[in-house]
């Protein structure tokens, strides 16, 4: 009689704990939370790129759900710290698609991680958005274009083109050095194209040279940079690097124009370079908080509101990021994301903080840029270059 009452009762066990899967398989279904990844430099050499695109990023999820949300889920940001190197990208990107199990993923910051992050994203299907990555073989290589990658900013070809023909119109320069973070895609990108842009302008360049990533003494080179009498010299690093540069280059008596790319627009270049170094400083950038465009003034407004500083363009871009994934998701009306890829590569007209985004068949948007001159630790608009 025992073991015989004992069979009824082991399956309802059973049953019971069949149903209890269920219903958490139902609840994850029906779950009220759209989980977004964030793959971004929280720490380490470019800490404040990856913090402005999350803060732009959560302002723009922020909006979103105020708004009711988007499928009649709220936005929830996932975020991983690829800790500013390439293999952490690595590890970054597989927590969040593998385990996590985001729709999507923003970021990373620079070339190189967002690179690192690529395949992971294309094994497993899943598209994803760098704010920054400029360098063109993210959304192409090998004359493919890459299915899941796309991104918010213009590429290193735009962005070496504008500050070549910077230095050759704006500054008349005739002669220009090159001094490259040989450890950079980005960087490497960048004076690839300044290059063929200044020579094909009629300039030289004079020298050429290279260094890497978290050097700190760079006077051996710049002296030699020094001897080769250049008009400019152009500096495609980060700012970590570009501000000790900056700085050793003015105590060794260099006062010719410095010029660079995105990846000097941080507050922490000014404290590293000192305002004085940096006087006579140029740079790209993909959008100025000077800017009388009433969706900038609007965006600048609601930044400060939220974080108590003013948006640099890494914010800028971040939020434009997520602007440009709320959209597809919209008109894809899925959170499938292979559905939302589809939709990221028909975007067209759409508004963001750094300008109308239009996405071309490489997945790339079509956008101005401007030239951002340093004054006295101050940012000024200089120019805008358009496409």
């Amino acid at each position: 009689m025992f073991k015989k009452s004992m069979i009824p009762l082991a399956l309802v066990a059973i049953i019971a704990v069949l149903s209890l899967l269920v219903a958490g398989c139902g609840e994850k279904a029906d779950s009220k939370e759209l989980k977004i990844g964030a793959n971004f430099e929280m720490t380490g050499g470019v800490a404040t790129f990856g913090q402005s695109a999350v803060n732009g990023i959560k302002l723009a999820f922020k909006e979103a759900n105020t708004g009711g949300g988007i499928l009649g889920k709220q936005l929830s940001l996932v975020v991983a710290d690829n800790k500013s190197e390439a293999s952490e990208a690595v590890n970054a990107a597989t927590k969040l698609i593998t385990q996590d199990k985001v729709k999507a993923v923003l970021g990373p910051v620079t070339s190189s991680n967002t690179l690192a992050q690529s395949k992971i994203a294309h094994e497993n299907k899943v598209p994803f958005i760098t704010p920054t990555g400029t360098n063109p073989k993210i959304t192409v290589d090998g004359g493919k274009v890459q299915d899941f990658a796309f991104r918010a900013c213009f590429i290193d070809p735009f962005q070496g083109t504008v500050m070549a023909n910077f230095a050759s119109k704006s500054l008349k320069a005739k002669t220009a050095a090159v001094y490259i973070d040989n450890s950079s895609d980005y960087a490497k990108g960048l004076a690839e194209f300044f290059e063929k842009a200044f020579v094909a302008a009629g300039g030289q360049i004079v020298s050429k040279e290279a260094y890497l990533a978290k050097e700190q003494d760079f006077k051996a080179v710049l002296t030699k940079i020094k001897a080769t009498n250049p008009e400019v010299i152009f500096i495609p690093g980060y700012y970590q690097e570009v501000g000790m540069i900056a700085k050793q280059a003015r105590e060794l008596g260099i006062t010719v124009p410095l010029l660079g790319g995105d990846g000097w627009d941080s507050p922490k270049l000014v404290e590293i370079a000192g305002a004085a170094a940096l006087n006579n400083g140029y740079f790209s950038n993909h959008y100025s908080s000077e800017d009388k465009d009433p969706r900038v003034v609007k965006f600048v407004e609601a930044y400060r509101k939220e974080y108590n500083q003013s948006p640099d363009a890494l914010a800028a871009l971040g939020y434009d990021a997520a602007v440009m994934l709320i959209d597809a998701i919209k008109r894809a009306n899925s959170d499938d994301p292979v559905k939302i890829k589809e939709a990221l590569a028909q975007t067209q007209n759409l508004q963001g903080v750094s300008g109308v985004i239009t996405l071309n068949a490489e997945h790339d948007p079509v956008k101005s840029a401007v030239v951002i001159e340093l004054k006295d630790g101050k940012q000024v608009f200089r120019e805008k270059v358009n496409p």
